[in-house]
């Protein structure tokens, strides 16, 4: 659904993500994104992709987990007037929590969300850098749930297409700026 205008800024965001193999172990490849934040026009262009696609859902609140999601999340927030939910790991919000335990590749992890001020029945925008096996952001959809929203979509800035996480995640509306 891009325009033109927006596949060729995709293009330019794509240029600016570092590869690193065999990062954290052999015969993976990272991608890093710190080379995409340190570059301000290349984040500007980035926010204002995202920013678009969102609109297309008219979400009432934006969502982004802990950590790297809360890159792109509060900033998409800010510019639709939007409130901000972060989801956190385990042990870092003050207040009463919903948890959600996910598995990972190696043991599994806990993630949590405040467990109110969050109106039921919205439409909720959750953002991510990575849609990768689709774990973690099945764990936050959970812990969305608790809040009984009447849609949720996903916003990723990059979509690791070989771990197949979209199709785990596939009643859903799934937006990535970049497949790889």
């Amino acid at each position: 659904m891009c325009t033109f205008f927006l596949d060729n800024k995709m293009m330019n965001i794509k240029e600016k993500i570092r590869v690193i193999p065999d990062f954290p172990k052999p015969g993976i490849q990272f991608y890093d994104i710190t080379t995409l934040l340190s570059d301000g026009q290349a984040f500007r262009e980035t926010i204002d992709v995202m920013v678009q696609i969102s609109r297309k859902y008219n979400p009432d609140l934006v969502v982004a987990l802990e950590s790297r999601g809360f890159f792109f999340g509060p900033a998409i927030a800010y510019q639709l007037g939007l409130p901000f939910v972060p989801i956190r790991k385990e042990g870092k919000l003050p207040y009463k929590t919903y948890k959600e335990t996910y598995l990972l590749e190696y043991g599994s992890a806990t993630m949590e969300i405040h467990n109110d001020n969050y109106p039921k029945d919205q439409k909720v925008l959750i953002v991510d850098d990575v849609l990768a096996t689709g774990g973690s952001m099945a764990a936050a959809i959970n812990l969305v749930n608790h809040f009984n929203p009447k849609e949720i979509h996903l916003l990723f800035l990059m979509e690791l297409e070989a771990l197949k996480g979209r199709e785990k995640l596939s009643q859903y509306s799934i937006d990535s700026l970049i497949t790889v």
